[in-house]
């Protein structure tokens, strides 16, 4: 064969092979890059995730519990209790006692006192009931107020004059807002007796995620991080599991124009806005 031939045998061949498309194995190296990729999109957007649950656990709700514990450092009594006539409860310079216990004629104790369970907010900030069951009354002192007049400083949170809120988004990119306020709670509540620090508006994953910093596991009715209101587990098929999970994931969310509850499922999808919980964490005072 003549050099000429074989040149253009070789031009057809390399021609053919150009034509062919891709080998097998080149597209199995293209589709292992392409999840790569996919896969550090995933675990990037999960790292700052985090990132910005620890951000709101140490900068705000652990600050907030700092500036409880200071107020009752300096003035010897919990968030706006008598300082006079203690009652060692949140809001107790409202509570009442029928007949006055100088008298004798009751206990100065709790569950002899009314007025009482009433919740310090600065601001009303969600309805009442619209992110989960058992909200209590609103107080009527402020906690702003209460911790300005004391000299306290407190955490930054959202803005100067809402250093109760911190805003953030939840896993669908909607803004959310996390609102912290005090109560006292009776003695045989279920989300945890004495006081509390509340805390509304919290998506599920974040709850479980403040339930595992406080208490080192996540569980609903347990411990001293609780969801508000959670139901007695008197249905729970084995007595090795006394507690419960809390009742929402981020992938449940908000119905348009229903009212919001723990167990409300809604479609799910990625525009809707993930359902919101609250929950009360014991304070040690």
């Amino acid at each position: 064969m003549n050099p000429l031939a074989y040149r253009q045998m070789a031009d057809k061949a390399g021609a053919a092979r150009k034509n062919g498309g891709f080998t097998l194995l080149e597209m199995a190296m293209v589709l292992v890059v392409i999840g790569l990729i996919i896969g550090a999109l995933t675990v990037g957007k999960d790292v700052i995730r985090n990132a910005e649950y620890q951000k709101i656990t140490s900068k705000f709700v652990f600050e907030w519990k700092r500036s409880y514990d200071e107020y009752y450092s300096r003035t010897g009594v919990v968030v706006g209790d008598n300082q006079i006539a203690p009652t060692y409860m949140v809001n107790g310079k409202e509570a009442k006692i029928s007949g006055g216990n100088l008298s004798g004629a009751v206990a100065g104790v709790p569950e002899n006192y009314s007025h009482t369970g009433y919740k310090i907010c600065h601001g009303q900030g969600y309805p009442a009931d619209s992110i989960g069951g058992g909200d209590s009354d609103l107080s009527g002192q402020d906690l702003r107020d209460l911790m300005q007049k004391i000299g306290i400083r407190m955490p930054n949170g959202r803005a100067e004059g809402q250093e109760d809120r911190y805003g953030y988004t939840d896993t669908n990119g909607n803004a959310v807002e996390l609102q912290i306020c005090f109560q006292w709670n009776r003695p045989g509540t279920i989300s945890g007796a004495g006081n509390v620090m509340v805390l509304r508006g919290l998506t599920p994953d974040l709850a479980r995620y403040l339930d595992q910093i406080v208490d080192g596991k996540p569980d609903a009715l347990e411990g001293r991080f609780r969801q508000q209101d959670a139901r007695s587990n008197t249905a729970e098929p084995s007595s090795q599991q006394p507690g419960r999970e809390w009742s929402a994931n981020n992938t449940f969310s908000q119905d348009e124009g229903a009212t919001q509850s723990a167990d409300e499922q809604g479609s799910g999808r990625d525009e809707n806005r993930v359902v919101l919980l609250t929950a009360q964490w014991i304070m040690d005072q």
